[in-house]
C-alpha cells in the first residue's frame, strides 16, 4: 500500500474480531514504531503486549482505579459499571500499551521525546492498516493514572501514552471528508 493512500484510508477502528493476531504481524508494527523521528536518539518508546489473560491484568488496574475514585457507599450501585471497565481491554485480541521513558540528558526537551512517542504510535497505526488490521488509540484520564504508570514498571518520569487496540476489523468504517489543507496554511515567502 502507498503511503499517501494509507494516510489517507487509515480510520480508528474500534470493533474487530476475536480471530488472534500473528506474532509476527504484531512485530512488524512494534518495529515500524521505532523508525519514528527521534531528535536526539533516545529511544522513548516503551511497548507492553496485551493479549490473551495479560489483559485482564489490565482491566483490574482499571476497576482499581475506579474504585479509588468512588466512596464505598457508591461501589454496589456501580457494580455494573465496573464490570464493564473490567472487560475493556477484552475488545481486542491485542493491546499494545505505548509508554514513554523520557531521556534525563540536558538537552532533551521532554515536549520532543513525546513527539517521538506520538509520531511512534502514528508509524504504527499506519503499519497495521497497511497489513489488514485494525486498530484504534485509546487514551483518558486512567491512561495516565500513576496505577497504570506502575503496573508497567515505568519511571517516575515515564507514563503510558496510547493503548493501541488491535484485531481484524468486523465493521466498515464510514468515509471521512477531511477539511482542504488550504484552511490550515499560511504561506511565508518573499
Amino acid at each position: 500500500m502507498d503511503v499517501l493512500e494509507a494516510i489517507k484510508t487509515r480510520r480508528s477502528i474500534n470493533k474487530v474480531k476475536d480471530t488472534p493476531v500473528p506474532k509476527e504481524l504484531v512485530e512488524k508494527i512494534l518495529e515500524a514504531g521505532t523508525y519514528a523521528p527521534n531528535y536526539h536518539h533516545t529511544n522513548p518508546w516503551r511497548f507492553f503486549v496485551l493479549t490473551g489473560e495479560g489483559r485482564k491484568h489490565l482491566g483490574d488496574v482499571f476497576v482499581e482505579i475506579e474504585k479509588s475514585n468512588l466512596p464505598e457507599s457508591e461501589l454496589e450501585k456501580n457494580k455494573e459499571k465496573l464490570e464493564k471497565l473490567k472487560n475493556k481491554p477484552l475488545r481486542a485480541p491485542v493491546v499494545i500499551a505505548v509508554g514513554i521513558e523520557p531521556s534525563d540528558r540536558p538537552k532533551v526537551l521532554k515536549k520532543e521525546e513525546y513527539a517521538a512517542v506520538n509520531s511512534c504510535i502514528q508509524n504504527m497505526l499506519l503499519t497495521a492498516h497497511s497489513l489488514g488490521l485494525a486498530a484504534i488509540w485509546r487514551t483518558g484520564a486512567r491512561t495516565y493514572h500513576p496505577k497504570v504508570r506502575d503496573f508497567f514498571n515505568l519511571s517516575e518520569n515515564g507514563e503510558i501514552v496510547a493503548f493501541i487496540y488491535l484485531g481484524y476489523p468486523d465493521m466498515t468504517p464510514p468515509e471521512r471528508d477531511k477539511p482542504h489543507f488550504s484552511q490550515f496554511t499560511t504561506w511565508i515567502g518573499e
